[in-house]
């Protein structure tokens, strides 16, 4: 069995003591491709060292995270992103989108940063990677605004209901992204998730963070991404081989790696 994980932010400093092991021990479980979704500019050069390193098995993104959209540096973030688009050594614009969770006072500036990193994708025939915290109204609005044959992408760390599922369904060229709030007990991701057409899914861990059910507490990886599988397999009454395989179809079809 092989696995992608579409979602990991593997060159944070929480791998810093220990970044080859993880990663060699997600290989060595099944997990061929790690996809990262960048930050801000101060995480680009240690992601793509990563890759570098790596380069059959990490694979970059360039994003301005919406946590770290401010008013105070905006422009340089925004100019960095568009320069290293030019480099055309990306395979999507992200992590992008909006959190209210922390923050509500930068709303409007965050709505401006997702609505030129969209276009940018749009320019450059890239998906987008959108993180949606206590926002998913405001979030898919602006999708639902923007979207056609040239925009495609995934909602990472999916925990919505059906009716909100099915927005992202209707929007044809979108996927979303399951990781380890799956295998959290009284999440009731379970019941949406058995609802929702196989073609539409994505695995994804979010490491370091939303450690999947056993290892809760503990720092995530990438090689946990097996245990999204299995609660995956089971909600869906299907085998793991099934799960890898058409969650592999799905990355590969979406970010064309």
């Amino acid at each position: 069995m092989k696995f992608i994980d579409t979602h990991s932010h593997l060159y944070t400093k929480e791998f810093d003591e220990d970044r080859d092991e993880v990663v060699q021990k997600a290989i060595d479980s099944g997990v061929e491709k790690i996809l990262l979704p960048n930050i801000s500019s101060k995480y680009t050069q240690k992601m793509l060292s990563l890759c570098k390193n790596y380069p059959n098995n990490c694979f970059p993104m360039i994003g301005l995270h919406p946590c770290d959209v401010n008013l105070d540096n905006y422009d340089e973030e925004i100019m960095h992103v568009k320069k290293e688009l030019l480099k055309k050594k990306y395979i999507a614009v992200g992590e992008i989108g909006i959190d209210l969770h922390w923050d509500k006072s930068t709303l409007e500036i965050q709505k401006k940063a997702f609505v030129t990193q969209i276009l940018l994708a749009k320019e450059n025939n890239l998906p987008v990677v959108i993180h949606v915290r206590n926002s998913f109204e405001e979030t898919i609005n602006i999708i639902e605004k923007y979207n056609d044959d040239n925009l495609r992408g995934v909602f990472h760390c999916f925990t919505g209901n059906i009716n909100e599922a099915n927005q992202i369904i209707n929007l044809k060229n979108f996927y979303i992204g399951i990781g380890g709030v799956l295998t959290f007990k009284n999440s009731n991701l379970d019941e949406t998730i058995k609802n929702i057409d196989d073609k539409y899914l994505l695995l994804e861990t979010d490491s370091p963070y939303l450690t999947p059910t056993p290892y809760r507490g503990t720092r995530n990886e990438s090689k946990y991404i097996i245990e999204i599988a299995k609660k995956l397999a089971e909600i869906k009454k299907i085998s793991i081989n099934e799960v890898s395989r058409f969650t592999n179809e799905n990355a590969n079809r979406l970010f064309k790696i």
